[in-house]
């Protein structure tokens, strides 16, 4: 885990093209604070410290909002839905992206995208990419194994479950 610059310690500051932009530990640290504040411990009003007011998800969930208040929509439908714990597996900085590769375990406890809770637990894998604008996530994109988890808390078949 990347650790915060101690009491004061200057951040770790790098000067590109005349603008200051944050390092790339300090990106690493940023969005780790989004996965371990945010989403494991569903603390939201971390995220005025950790997004712009302009936040873009380019792959947003039912019901999701715009800007900052739609990350706040998200992380809510989210954690309502499935109690969620994220554990990272790699977070990759370079320039202004941040690439997260973790696992989510949870369990299926409330409605989603109109599918009632069915109570089953699953495991799924994803990456997300962030942009990082003056120390802050501006923009998501992300892949995630959606059919597993579909299939995981029971709305369609496993394969194993599938007519031969």
């Amino acid at each position: 885990m990347v650790e915060p610059p101690a009491p004061g310690q200057a951040e770790n500051v790098q000067i590109e093209s005349g603008e200051a932009t944050m390092s790339t530990d300090n990106n690493k640290l940023l969005v780790q604070r989004l996965y371990d504040e945010v989403l494991n411990q569903q603390r939201t009003g971390s995220l005025v410290e950790l997004a712009t007011q302009d936040y873009a998800e380019h792959d947003p969930v039912p019901g999701q909002g715009d800007g900052l208040a739609g990350l706040a929509d998200r992380v809510r439908l989210l954690t309502s839905a499935f109690a969620p714990r994220f554990e990272i597996q790699d977070l990759v900085a370079e320039g202004d992206r941040v690439v997260v590769r973790w696992t989510n375990t949870g369990t299926h406890v409330g409605e989603f995208a109109g599918i009632s809770p069915t109570g089953r637990s699953f495991q799924i894998a994803g990456i997300d990419v962030y942009r990082i604008e003056s120390g802050r996530l501006a923009e998501h994109w992300h892949v995630i194994d959606e059919l597993r988890l579909l299939q995981q808390i029971g709305v369609i078949p496993t394969f194993d479950d599938a007519p031969a």
